[in-house]
């Protein structure tokens, strides 16, 4: 495929629900600071996060020609190396990357989410708890209250907690929920390591 028809962007992801939200990410150009008119495709690995992070660069290498960037996303929790930081773990996909076609070291990137990708879920947006808490502000901080947190206020199991939100208000847990909070909650607000280094590694490549 000429440069002419490569696609902008090539995107792997462990499962739906972080297609979903990657997708609706990708929905709102003006709030990440990038151009509009993305063109892009996203894969999910049949083996999720493990697979992510062990077939990556195998999964990818094919593609080479068909895209101008590539994206890797998988959760810590899950991946099977969990006693290894993010950052490590991003260096290590990243390197296979660039000795299986991806050799431009600013072609593409990784983000390893910490735990999981509801991490992203828990910022101080009223959409949060209209979403995932059906506008139940009471119930939604004393189940914050209740749970182990970082010191940032964030829940250190956050799939756990939303999850237990959504099941004592009846809301049905789907890809379709995550991309609605990808599409509502303020980006401004998440000041998670991976979702601002994902940001700051769109707007290098495609600048507004």
């Amino acid at each position: 495929m000429s440069n002419g028809q490569q696609k902008d962007l090539v995107v792997l992801v462990a499962d739906l629900d972080m297609e979903y939200a990657i997708r609706g990410l990708l929905g709102r150009s003006h709030a990440l600071g990038i151009r509009e008119g993305l063109t892009f495709n996203i894969f999910r690995h049949p083996e999720r996060d493990l697979g992510v992070l062990r077939q990556a660069h195998e999964f990818l290498r094919p593609l080479r020609a068909n895209y101008r960037y590539a994206l890797v996303m998988f959760d810590r929790q899950g991946c099977g190396r969990e006693r290894r930081s993010s950052s490590d773990l991003e260096n290590e996909v990243e390197q296979l990357l660039r000795v299986s076609g991806w050799e431009d070291c600013y072609c593409c990137a990784t983000m390893v989410l910490d735990p999981e990708l509801e991490i992203w879920v828990f910022t101080n947006s009223p959409h949060v708890v209209t979403l995932i808490a059906d506008g139940d502000e009471e119930l939604y901080r004393r189940t914050l209250e209740a749970c182990n947190c970082f010191p940032n206020g964030k829940p250190r199991a956050p799939k756990e907690v939303m999850e237990s939100l959504l099941r004592i208000k009846r809301i049905p847990r789907s890809p379709a929920l995550y991309a609605e909070l990808a599409r509502q909650v303020s980006l401004t607000r998440c000041q998670d390591r991976a979702f601002q280094r994902l940001r700051s590694v769109l707007q290098q490549w495609f600048p507004a």
